[in-house]
């Protein structure tokens, strides 16, 4: 699914540089073709427009969609890499996130379920092959079952359909091989490939005569009157508003002489696949309870809008912002976390998990003993190295791992700081949100 294969991370040791109910199957015979050159292709950049928008992942284009639906014509969207979807939403697992796990009342939660809606009426649209195929959440104690009532009860309040619970025999019929004291049943959540969608967002923006420009690092930016000047490395764009959507949000947001507050910090998500042969094991889309302390969802086994089974992942710090693999080091990376106090905070309040994960990412036994939990079945050599993400996590200054999207205003800018999982799900929401935002800073303007 577009993430970058990773060094074996189940063997060695190492650590990293510079997101109606409608239904539009897998290999349903509408689909319409996938034109990935508009990934890649490049626009001039403007020396005007109304809107930038720095970041060509999902979050900026949709951003950029919603504006245009509002009526503004005049946007650049400039990104740093060669091609859109370059790093979190083209290494992402592909799932249509239903909202299950986010706190009652958190932009997450409203965002998510919104989002999803919009994604699978949006993807039924424009022919984006995906599949609402429901996944399975796992308690195989009665420890996990006590916090599944926890979770149950969060999906019932932030509007999910549907949710179930299973016995072990239902289970069974659903997923032969997967072993439980409790199941539930989440209907809503399904599978997509997020590069596809951002394809059919880039085509949209511009048919309507938005500017979408690659290799375009952002140096700076500064008010000048009533505009924000931009400064790239292909020039200077003059704007009425600027929106920070891109993955290095913190750096950006100082470069425009604003204090985010936040410092992100990567973590590598380390995957594997289930070899063809023993791909049968999974039927759909499996996890276990997760831990409500962390952001992270435990090792689980995801059936790809590609083909495939993949499994995973080990979340484990990165020693660069984009290491997508153990090779991959950037020593001013390191040094920008290690002079950041949040830093050391998460550090010590997390250390215990970080170790589990580490052990996890050094042992392919130790891997596979964590997703026999769920698959007994499983064996060392039914697995083998797959690709990486890296999820760009926001930290605050007490070491708190930032849990909800976080977007914030200044004069003339909006910066979105943190949009982890599921954004990529939310994107049509959190885009609809951050362009309202945009609106009200064009007319302050």
């Amino acid at each position: 699914m577009g993430r970058r294969a990773a060094d074996w991370p189940l063997a060695a040791a190492g650590l990293v540089s510079p997101p109606p109910h409608a239904t539009h199957s897998i290999g349903a015979a509408t689909e319409a073709p996938i034109r990935m050159d508009s990934l890649t292709s490049a626009d001039a950049v403007p020396a005007t427009c109304d809107v930038v928008i720095i970041g060509g992942g999902i979050v900026g284009l949709a951003t950029a969609l919603r504006l245009i639906e509002r009526g503004v014509r005049s946007i650049a969207v400039v990104e740093a890499e060669r091609r859109l979807a370059a790093h979190q939403t083209g290494h992402n697992s592909g799932v249509i996130h239903s909202g299950l796990y986010y706190k009652p009342g958190s932009l997450k939660a409203r965002l998510c379920v919104e989002g999803r809606e919009a994604l699978y009426a949006f993807c039924a649209e424009h022919g984006v092959r995906h599949e609402r195929c429901g996944k399975v959440v796992v308690a195989i104690d009665d420890a996990e079952v006590e916090r599944m009532g926890e979770l149950e009860r969060r999906g019932i309040a932030n509007g999910l359909l549907g949710l179930r619970r299973l016995a072990p025999a239902e289970l069974r019929a659903r997923e032969p091989h997967v072993t439980c004291v409790a199941a539930l049943l989440v209907p809503d959540t399904g599978i997509v490939d997020y590069t596809h969608v951002c394809e059919a967002y880039a085509r949209l923006i511009r048919g309507a005569g938005g500017v979408i420009a690659t290799a375009v690092p952002v140096r700076a930016a500064r008010r000048n009157g009533g505009d924000i000047v931009v400064e790239t490395a292909q020039g200077r764009i003059t704007c009425r508003t600027l929106v920070n959507c891109a993955g290095l949000s913190d750096r950006v947001a100082r470069a425009c002489g604003v204090e985010p507050g936040v410092r992100i910090v990567p973590f590598r998500g380390e995957y594997a696949e289930l070899v063809p042969e023993r791909q049968h094991l999974v039927k759909h889309l499996v996890y276990p309870v997760p831990d409500s302390r962390f952001p992270f969802l435990g090792v689980h086994f995801t059936r790809m809008a590609g083909g495939g089974i993949e499994c995973g992942p080990n979340a484990v710090l990165a020693l660069a912002r984009h290491g997508y693999t153990r090779s991959i080091v950037s020593p001013a990376d390191i040094a920008d976390w290690l002079a950041f106090p949040g830093f050391w905070r998460m550090a010590w309040r997390y250390w215990r998990m970080g170790v589990g994960e580490m052990r996890r990412a050094g042992s392919r036994r130790a891997f596979v003993a964590a997703l026999r939990r769920l698959v007994p079945e499983l064996r060392d050599d039914d697995v083998r190295p797959a690709e990486a993400g890296v999820r760009a996590q926001a930290v605050d200054r007490d070491g708190a791992l930032v849990d909800d999207f976080r977007i914030e205003r200044a004069p003339g800018m909006v910066h979105v700081l943190n949009a982890p999982s599921p954004a990529a799900t939310a994107s049509l929401a959190i885009g609809r949100e951050i362009a309202s935002l945009a609106l009200e800073t064009l007319g302050a303007g």
